[in-house]
């Protein structure tokens, strides 16, 4: 581990137990019967063990970290690689699904080429490319120590970068043709689950498209071997530098005490990273939505979330946590805003 992601990792601290203690108690004296919110009670507790505050978590931004992944030679997506650049392209001037939620809910939209093979140096985005796709997982390691080190430090340093910014609430996003098979292996590699528990069909292949997929996650696995307790060279071995990327980013929003929503099986391989090398990155995550991919439910389950949005989403680019945000910004404000008994007059 080199010395800068220790520096980050030093600035990881656990929630702050006495304002979740503080926020449960204020909650047992709001006008409503005692756990009538659900959900909702527990995840605005929770917010306030990251912030320390009842403040509502805003301004907002999802990140699209954006990167290609060699093991596309594999055929494992029917999708052409040169699709993930013009998605850029299309995130920039507005037309992708993330842009129409986000401009729905109020969340600004950050594009960042971390890895992306196709040139887009033309593109009004984030240019942080550390180079141009991954190698082949499923024929060597992916990236090297230094490639890996220098992706988790894009994300870090944006997500540094975004809260000097003064954003409150930081939401992941991903583009990326073939990042379903890295990230099927990142989850199976670090909740110990099959290759076929954690495969699936990611932009719609059929069944014996699936069984190849299934295949080749399953004979990368035998050939790196990585262990659970090895996140760097599970980065190293499957890519993808997206990943590194999302990785970095979690563990900055946590470093610098700040919600993070998690998209979809994407944003969930990336989290178990961040799990990996500070466990205590889990108690800032909030996880947007459940993913129609059967390794994203394995992943959440790994670390414990709940999604907040549960509607066979698979899209990625950050549409499922945008959608989740104004439910976290209600939980948040009920807790801030609604009024106790005593105020309201109402007494034993």
């Amino acid at each position: 581990m080199n010395g800068a992601l220790e520096e980050y990792l030093e600035r990881i601290a656990p929630g702050d137990s006495g304002a979740m203690r503080a926020a449960a108690e204020r909650h047992a004296q709001l006008t409503k019967p005692a756990g009538s919110l659900g959900v909702l009670e527990e995840l605005s507790v929770k917010v306030a063990g990251m912030t320390g505050t009842y403040a509502v978590p805003a301004p907002a931004v999802v990140a699209v970290f954006a990167a290609d992944h060699g093991v596309h030679a594999q055929n494992v997506s029917p999708w052409p690689q040169e699709v993930t650049a013009a998605m850029l392209a299309n995130f920039a001037g507005g037309g992708a699904a993330v842009n129409a939620f986000a401009k729905n809910n109020g969340v600004d939209v950050r594009v960042v080429d971390v890895g992306v093979a196709t040139p887009v140096e033309q593109l009004d985005i984030v240019h942080a490319k550390v180079r141009p796709g991954t190698r082949d997982l499923s024929r060597t390691d992916a990236l090297t120590e230094d490639e890996a080190h220098k992706a988790i430090a894009v994300g870090f340093d944006l997500a540094d970068q975004l809260v000097k910014d003064g954003y409150r609430c930081l939401l992941t996003g991903d583009m990326g043709i073939a990042n379903t098979t890295a990230s099927a292996a990142l989850i199976a590699t670090f909740t110990g689950a099959t290759a076929d528990a954690v495969t699936g069909r990611g932009t719609g292949i059929d069944d014996a498209a699936l069984a190849h997929k299934t295949a080749v996650v399953r004979d990368a696995l035998a050939l790196h071997a990585v262990p659970a307790t090895e996140p760097l060279k599970a980065l190293q071995a499957y890519g993808g530098l997206e990943h590194a990327a999302l990785a970095g980013y979690i563990l900055g929003a946590a470093a610098n005490r700040t919600p993070v929503i998690l998209d979809g099986v994407i944003a969930g391989a990336a989290a178990l990273v961040a799990q990996a090398f500070h466990p205590a990155v889990v108690d800032y995550c909030v996880a947007g939505h459940r993913s129609a991919e059967p390794g994203h439910a394995v992943a959440l389950k790994q670390l414990g979330l709940q999604p907040l949005v549960d509607l066979d989403l698979r899209l990625g680019e950050g549409t499922g946590a945008v959608l989740a945000y104004p439910i976290l910004t209600c939980a948040v404000r009920a807790l801030a805003e609604m009024a106790t008994f005593e105020d309201a007059g109402i007494t034993s």
